[in-house]
Formats: C-alpha cells, structure tokens, sequence
C-alpha cells in the first residue's frame, strides 16, 4: 500500500474494529474520550462489509474516518460455541496489513480512554524482539467459565506475578515468559509490515495451529511471536476485572484506558453501583451534550 491509501493526513493512527451497530456506542465513546485526553492523532474506523448502513450514517455524520477491510477468517473454520465474540476478533488482525501507515494502535472498541496515551505513537518496536506491544491477558477465569483452559488459574495469572512489586507495574507489564504469556488483543501497538502480516496469514492457514487458538487473535500472536512482543503495563488495558481481582497493582490515578471486558457493556446497563460503568457514562454523557450542541443525536 501507498501513501495514497492514507484515509487520514498522519501516519500513525488510532483504528478499532466495526462490523455491526452493536458496538457503535462505545465505539463513538472511545473515539470522543481520545479526544478528550488530547491526542494528537487522529483516529480511523475499521469496518467490514457487515456493518449497516446506519452505522455509516452515524460515522460520517460525526465526520469520523472510516477504511474498509477484509473479514479475516482462518482457513479451515473453527467453532467457538458460545463465544460468538471470537469470529469477528480475528479481523483485528488487520493493522498488521495496513502499510500505509508507520504507527497502528488498535484499541477495542468497549474501551475508554481517561489519560493522554500518546507515548504508544512513539514507543520503539521492531521486527525482531520488539515486534508489537501488548498487555498481558488475565489467566485468572474469574467467574469459573467452564469451557475456559484448565490452566487458566490465578497462579498462571501474568498480574499475580506483579503484585509483590505494584510500582513497576504502574511502568511495564511482567515478562512475556511469565505466567501463560498470553498477551490480550484488546489493545496492540503496530508497525505495520507485509513480512509479518505473512507470517499471521501463514498460521491461519494452518489448522493444525488454529485448532489450538482458543482465544482467537491474541492466541495467535502469543504463540507465532512468543518472546518477540513487548509486555505494557496494565494501566494502557486496564481490564475491568482487574480491579478486584489484582487489587494490590490497581491504582485508579494511573489508569490511562478501562477495558470493559465481558458482559454487559456500559452502554447496555447505566448501572449507578458500579464505579468503573459511572466512569463510562460521565464520558458518554459528555459526548452527548457536545453532540446536542452540533446538532448530532441519533440515539448513539
């Protein structure tokens, strides 16, 4: 790809996943708490052909850049059961594609971001040793999903090993070789580049492999780069479970994005109880004032 492919005037970008409305609002939540945080990068959609026509709307009504992508899909079908989820992550894949551009980072759209991140533009990779940057995934299964891998325990738990030593975990995340050395997709700092993309594409095409991604593209990216992406702290994929489950690295003043992984999402519960969805809802309730001012509500 060429400058040219550029859908946006920058070569480092924010982008998130979109295949249908259902993510819209915390979609449009994120993009405004970027904003917010004072980035200075701008941020483009990845949507696929799935996504409706009200969806477009809803983008191109807020003026926010949109590229459409590939749905990405391994070769031979896997069946995930009941984690429906883990058909459409494997399209989050695709930053690794994007060549146009020197800097990626992919959040996940039930994000939200409440500090400036902008060091992630800038941080130093490259395609040996350093060829993305991640946060550990929580090994923990804390609510006990029996189709979960039996190894999933908190003393796999990548975030135990860090609590005997919550300052540096406020800095970097553990070692990738700690724990499960599982790293969570929810957010992936990129170079993008055609050699690695093969090596991705080349995995999904083996079902030997494939059969073995349990947790579709962040299964994938710790084993064909095991020891070659760099651990982040927790702070920039700070798991809404995380909270409770990891308590002595948690501190709510360094939390720079909340990840609210699982169900519900904010969005589809204002629950008053829960601290982290009241975090949710002030952004997104500010979103709406702004909206209201410019003239834009359409029930997003």
């Amino acid at each position: 790809m060429t400058t040219s492919d550029r859908t946006v005037d920058s070569t480092r970008v924010w982008t998130t996943l979109l295949t249908n409305t259902k993510y819209l609002p915390g979609l449009l939540a994120l993009e405004y708490s970027l904003r917010r945080a004072g980035t200075k990068y701008p941020f483009v959609v990845l949507y696929t052909s799935t996504l409706e026509p009200e969806g477009h709307a809803a983008l191109d009504r807020r003026g926010i850049a949109k590229k459409e992508i590939p749905y990405l899909l391994p070769k031979v079908h896997k069946d995930y059961g009941v984690e429906v989820r883990f058909y459409d992550c494997w399209s989050k894949l695709q930053p690794f594609n994007l060549t146009e551009f020197e800097r990626v980072v992919q959040l996940d759209s039930d994000m939200i971001v409440l500090q400036n991140m902008d060091e992630l533009m800038e941080m130093e990779l490259n395609d040996t040793d350093r060829v993305f940057a991640a946060s550990h995934a929580c090994t923990c299964n804390p609510f006990q999903k029996p189709h979960y891998p039996k190894d999933w325990i908190p003393e796999n738990c990548s975030f135990t090993h860090q609590h005997s030593d919550p300052d540096t975990a406020q800095v970097e995340g553990a070692a990738t070789d700690t724990g499960l050395a599982i790293c969570n997709g929810g957010l992936q700092v990129v170079n993008p580049s055609q050699e690695t993309y093969d090596k991705i594409i080349g995995a999904m095409s083996e079902p030997s492999m494939t059969d073995n991604y349990e947790f579709a593209d962040q299964s994938l990216l710790s084993d064909v780069f095991r020891n070659a992406w760099v651990p982040l702290s927790y702070k920039y994929n700070a798991l809404k479970t995380l909270r409770d489950i990891h308590k002595p690295i948690w501190r709510d003043e360094e939390v720079k994005n909340v990840h609210y992984i699982l169900t519900p999402k904010p969005w589809e519960l204002k629950d008053e109880t829960n601290e982290l969805f009241e975090w949710w809802w002030k952004i997104n309730d500010e979103r709406h004032v702004v909206e209201k001012e410019a003239g834009v509500y359409d029930g997003f």
